[in-house]
């Protein structure tokens, strides 16, 4: 608050504004709020551009309506929740910022030479916290606000940046200003306070144009900064200026919105619902930006700006974007449609329903080429729809190549718009009509465009060809309406009856919102659309209509001339189909990749947004690369909030799944139920008890079923104590995911050579063990559990023994992580402690049998010729022989290019030569023999979202595959055939997965962030059970060890490649410290696997844990699958061999 002589003056000239005016004076520095070193302030390091060390904070705020839990103070008047780019980013463009800021003025200000200090300190003193409570109640008085931390940046005698001379000295002018950052758990304020005489500066000079006398008003606002947008993109996020000009600057210290002048109150954040910042109006002036500018740009797109007019505001994109402004699309990208058709048409006298058939369009943007194809026509349909090329004409015309003076259909109607059109057949008079409506874009940033087609066409005999010359039509553009109105001639040549000649006349309209504000008169009446190069067919054995048509539009009447036309408009260029064609003088053109592409413009390469660090995924949300961008997908647990951007927790309590007699408690990505008082279980089902002290079998149960010591949530797969009636251990005990049984003493310790694997009888466990002597380590445990009191606690040591008594290899204090190697004697091995969820890999006391490396009898090794390594990178297949274990990268080639294909998951028949791959662009399961001229052979192109991992059982001619998106695990035949779903449950992240064909198991891995595990099951999808669910983290890689029958993995999250039995035993690390592993494979005590840090193939040695070979493509992008071609499957080897010698020696 502000002092009480400050107050009562305000007071008594509100009293007496009636009979005489009074004038009120800015606060002085007194009246701010404390700071210094004396306050416990930070000093920010002098400089040009600054950031403070992160500043966390005690309990999270929120910021608008994301939480946040660090801040950065930086030199250019500036805070944020985020690290600062360089200022060069931010400083001298126009607000808002692309990043979270609360800007109290933000100009380019510097501190070196001793100009000014910067204070700033998180506080939670009573005396600040009651002024911050008093001053929003005087702001806000509806608002029940209690602050419990308070944020206090000072700015003091800062000046602005000057180009250094030898002349010149410190700066006169300088400005000292202050922001309060008042927060509880469910709201944020903000002050900013500017003393009398604190401002003498008011903008700052860009340092790019230094020496033009240009100088830009400080900032004053808040920004949330970009944020995910549909899902797949990102927008500018919601923002609030404070000032507008130079005027409005000075104004800060003269006005305010508190009543007091100087002072300035924002509420900035809500935990429920926040659209944007709210200023307090109590008196004063309030400085607001332009109705209509203000705020979330909801109805403009996030590639572009809104402009005021006289009579409302218009949307426009942005430069490198094309649209109408409320969807825009990067110059020059190729752009795809997506869509269903429906309707009845009847082919002279036999009607045929059309029933959510698929149509697809690609077009070509650089030269105006638009392909559409129907699938699934049957045929007299298809063969009597070849002449209906309108249904693909208007892809032609949203994304014609333009002329000058004109513009293609896109930039008039956007993204939503509705198309009638009625076609009149002659001489038969047949009337067909097509309805086209847009609805927007996918989530893959595809043109959505449903179809419906009803009436009667002509009958074409099939196998007849069909040739549409050349023509021109002219569209007529009105307010929110485009139409024309041609007749189109078509000649049909069949074997029955030769060549005929008919025609038809098309009349379209084509609806939409347009934005008539900025100036009516400026759009085109009249534009024609020029098609060539007509092109359609019906494709009998694949039942596909096909359309191909170059357009190209322009005013009217051009195009007539015989004088050369530069090759952007004519489309002769030779651009990459990824690139924009900007003509230049005479015949001179450039290149320029589109955006999320980049490169020289004749070759562009897509931008990984997701690897490369630049996606605008909220938190709680996974990025997912597209050609061109990204989209972005709530992990589970969080669904999109209303905005359809942040990822907002789901209460899975609102459906009341916990049991009538217990609790749910909902958290950030999951739930859990606990039993009320007095009753017992799971927290599904809860029945009474009798409330009595747990035994030692029922606090080892109850510990394990509650929670695990990291997370809070109920251990997957662990080990359970079955306890009998009076609460004692059960003698004999089983694992339920491993299925082994053994039997226990009265401690619940394990009683030596009782163990039986699953399938083996069980041991009589009531029959007396052999009584042998207590050894030092089970006196120590017991002298230690009667010293705890029978009751020792979760974090109290209590020596581990093995069930012969002798000391477990690994001690650990109580149910921590915090675990160390000990000798035979229990002493501790120096250096081997760890507070890792991974124990440390301690060798036992006694050596356990050798089981390293002799090979399993069913497993024959492959001979070292002509092995080979086959790994995916984006649109190729590559090809890596191995010379012994060696990487042979001078004989590497390319096996497979795919163009626009994003190929994941890849594996290897060594049956029959093939090559199989998933590919997520296309989102198809493809394969392609190696042998010479072989084409690609598609096998499933339906339902597949997110295809990954790949397995082959080769034994069994199946293949299996994960679909991340829907989280699925899948199977078929090699051929495709026989599909069926294995998993659609308990899946989250599934990536990779493997079969072992000799004992028919499959094993993947599921990257869940809250519970990643892998998992196995039969290849029929029974006995599904956990085989590692602690001490993972990412676990992208897995692959099957012929030699020890171990699975291994490779963790992108905790680095290491382990590898474990699959009864889960025998767990140990071969590698600590691995990059960004993606995909692996095994041969011959190497393993080889995809990075992504290095984007290329790394070896590891077994035996040795080193990295011992590397191989980095000249295509420096992301490896994804990789896998090994052998031939050791084949009884005779001869032919594969001699096809991977004749590939890579240059016969093929």
């Amino acid at each position: 608050m502000l002092p009480p002589a400050v107050r009562k003056m305000l007071a008594v000239c509100l009293l007496c504004w009636s009979c005489s005016v009074c004038v009120v004076t800015a606060i002085q520095r007194a009246d701010m709020f404390p700071y210094g070193t004396l306050s416990g302030d930070f000093i920010l390091a002098e400089g040009d551009d600054e950031t403070s060390r992160v500043l966390s904070l005690p309990k999270p705020l929120y910021f608008y309506n994301s939480l946040f839990s660090q801040l950065y103070v930086a030199t250019n008047g500036i805070i944020s929740a985020q690290d600062l780019p360089m200022e060069k980013q931010y400083v001298d463009d126009s607000f808002p910022t692309d990043f979270p800021v609360v800007a109290p003025f933000l100009a380019d200000i510097d501190t070196s030479r001793g100009q000014g200090q910067i204070y700033y300190r998180v506080t939670e003193t009573p005396s600040i916290l009651n002024r911050v409570a008093q001053e929003v109640q005087s702001g806000f008085p509806d608002a029940k606000f209690t602050p419990t931390h308070a944020v206090v940046a000072t700015w003091e005698n800062v000046a602005a940046y000057e180009e250094q001379v030898r002349t010149t000295g410190p700066s006169n002018k300088v400005n000292t200003f202050q922001a309060v950052i008042g927060y509880d758990e469910t709201d944020s304020y903000v002050l900013f306070l500017y003393p009398e005489g604190g401002l003498n500066f008011f903008g700052t000079r860009p340092k790019e144009s230094y020496n033009v006398e240009i100088e830009l008003p400080a900032r004053v606002g808040f920004s949330r900064g970009e944020v995910t947008y549909f899902v797949f993109s990102r927008t500018e996020g919601p923002f609030y200026s404070v000032t507008s000009d130079e005027q409005s600057v000075k104004n800060l210290y003269q006005v305010g919105n508190t009543g007091i002048p100087g002072v300035w109150l924002f509420h900035t954040g809500n935990r429920y619902s926040f659209d944007n910042i709210v200023p307090a109006s109590i008196g004063g002036l309030l400085a607001t930006p332009p109705t209509g500018i203000l705020g979330f740009p909801l109805q403009c797109s996030h590639n572009a700006f809104c402009s005021d007019y006289a009579t409302g505001f218009c949307c426009h994109c942005r430069p490198g974007f094309y649209g109408n402004g409320v969807h825009c699309l990067p110059d020059g990208a190729p752009q795809r449609v997506t869509g269903k058709v429906n309707g009845t048409v009847t082919v002279g006298s036999t009607p045929v329903q059309l029933n959510n058939i698929d149509l697809h369009a690609y077009i070509v943007v650089g030269d105006g080429r638009a392909y559409t194809a129907i699938s699934e026509i049957p045929e007299p349909v298809g063969w009597a729809l070849m002449p209906v090329a309108p249904i693909g004409e208007l892809f032609g015309w949203l994304f014609a190549l333009e002329l000058p003076n004109s513009q293609a259909g896109f930039k008039v109607t956007g993204a939503k718009f509705t198309r009638h059109a009625e076609v009149i057949f002659y001489p038969g008079n047949e009337r067909l009509s097509i309805i086209q409506t847009s609805h927007g874009f996918d989530n893959n940033n595809h043109l959505t465009v449903d179809t419906v087609v009803n009436g009667n066409v002509p009958f074409l005999p099939p196998g007849a060809e069909v040739t549409i010359s050349p023509f021109k039509e002219t569209y007529q553009y009105y307010p929110s309406v485009a139409t024309s109105t041609s007749v189109r001639e078509f000649s049909v040549v069949s074997a029955d009856r030769g060549s005929e000649s008919f025609s038809f006349q098309l009349k379209q309209n084509i609806t939409y919102h347009d934005c008539r504000h900025d100036n009516p008169s400026a759009a085109p009446e009249t534009l024609q659309l020029t098609m060539e190069r007509v092109f359609v067919m019906y494709v009998k054995e694949e039942r596909i209509l096909r359309y191909a048509i170059t357009n190209k539009i322009s005013p009217v009447g051009d195009l007539t001339g015989t004088e050369l036309v530069n090759p952007c408009y004519a489309g002769n260029h030779d651009c990459d189909t990824t690139a924009q064609c900007i003509p230049q003088e005479g015949q001179a053109f450039q290149c320029k990749c589109a955006t999320g592409f980049t490169g020289d413009g004749r070759n562009c390469y897509d931008i990984d947004e997701c690897a490369e660090g630049l996606s605008s995924c909220s938190a709680h949300s996974q990025c997912v690369n597209l050609p061109g961008s990204h989209r972005c997908q709530c992990h589970s647990g969080y669904e999109f909030g209303y905005d359809g951007r942040t990822c907002v927790d789901i209460d899975e309590c609102s459906s009341s799944p916990c049991h009538v007699n217990a609790r749910c408690v909902n958290g950030l990505g999951s739930f859990h139920c606990q039993c009320l008082p007095g009753f017992y279980g799971d927290g599904f089902y809860c029945s009474q008890q009798d409330v009595h002290l747990k035994t030692q079998c029922e606090h080892h149960r109850d510990t394990v079923q509650a929670s695990s010591p990291e997370s809070r949530y109920p251990i997957v797969g662990a080990y359970v104590p079955q306890c009998d009636a009076e609460g004692q251990y059960l003698p004999r005990q089983c694992h339920g995911s491993s299925g082994h049984c053994w039997c226990v003493d009265s401690r619940g310790q394990e009683r030596a050579g009782t163990r039986t694997p699953p399938g083996r009888p069980a041991v009589d466990c009531d029959r007396p063990g052999e009584t042998r002597l207590i050894l030092v380590c089970e006196r120590w445990r017991a002298s230690l559990i009667e010293h705890y009191g029978g009751k020792p606690e979760p974090n109290q040591y209590v020596p581990q023994c093995e069930p012969d008594g002798q000391f477990s290899p690994v001690q650990c204090f109580g149910e921590t992580t915090y675990c160390w190697c000990v000798d035979q004697d229990g002493r501790e091995v120096p250096g081997t402690r760890s507070n890792d969820v991974v124990k440390p890999a301690c060798l036992p006391s006694v050596a356990p049998p050798t089981v390293l490396p002799l090979p399993r009898p069913d497993v024959t090794p492959p001979s070292n010729t002509e092995i080979t390594l086959l790994y995916a990178q984006g649109q190729k297949i590559g090809a890596l022989p191995l010379n012994g274990t060696k990487l042979d990268a001078s004989r590497s080639k390319t096996l497979l290019t795919l163009h626009g294909s994003i190929v994941v998951g890849i594996a290897y028949d060594c049956k029959d030569n093939q090559v199989y791959w998933t590919d997520l662009s296309a989102r198809t399961i493809s394969r392609a023999s190696v042998a010479p001229g072989a084409e690609p052979e598609i096998l499933i192109n339906t339902n597949l979202v997110s295809p990954e991992g790949l397995a082959l059982d080769v034994n069994r001619r199946l293949m299996f595959w994960v679909d991340s998106n829907p989280d699925v695990i899948e199977s078929s035949n090699l051929d495709g055939s026989g599909r069926r779903t294995l998993f659609d449950t308990h899946l989250v992240n599934p990536r990779a997965i493997i079969v072992v064909s000799s004992t028919g198991t499959l094993y993947w891995t599921d990257w869940n962030r809250d519970a990643p595990k892998i998992e196995s099951s039969s290849v029929d999808g029974r006995n599904r059970r956990t085989v590692v669910s602690d001490g993972i983290g990412l676990p992208n890689a897995l692959t099957y060890d012929s030699s020890s029958g171990q699975i291994c993995w490779a963790d992108a999250g905790t680095k290491r490649l382990e590898c474990v039995s699959p009864d889960g035993s025998g767990r140990r690390v071969i590698h600590s410290v691995l990059n960004y592993p993606f995909s692996m494979v095994y041969y011959r005590n190497h393993f080889y696997y995809t990075d992504w840090r290095r984007d290329g193939v790394i070896a590891v040695s077994k035996h040795s844990s080193q990295f011992t070979d590397e191989y980095l493509p000249d295509q420096r992008s992301h490896l994804y699958g990789i896998t090994i071609a052998t031939t050791s499957c084949l009884s005779g080897e001869l032919c594969a061999l001699n096809m991977w010698k004749n590939f890579f020696s240059g016969s093929m």
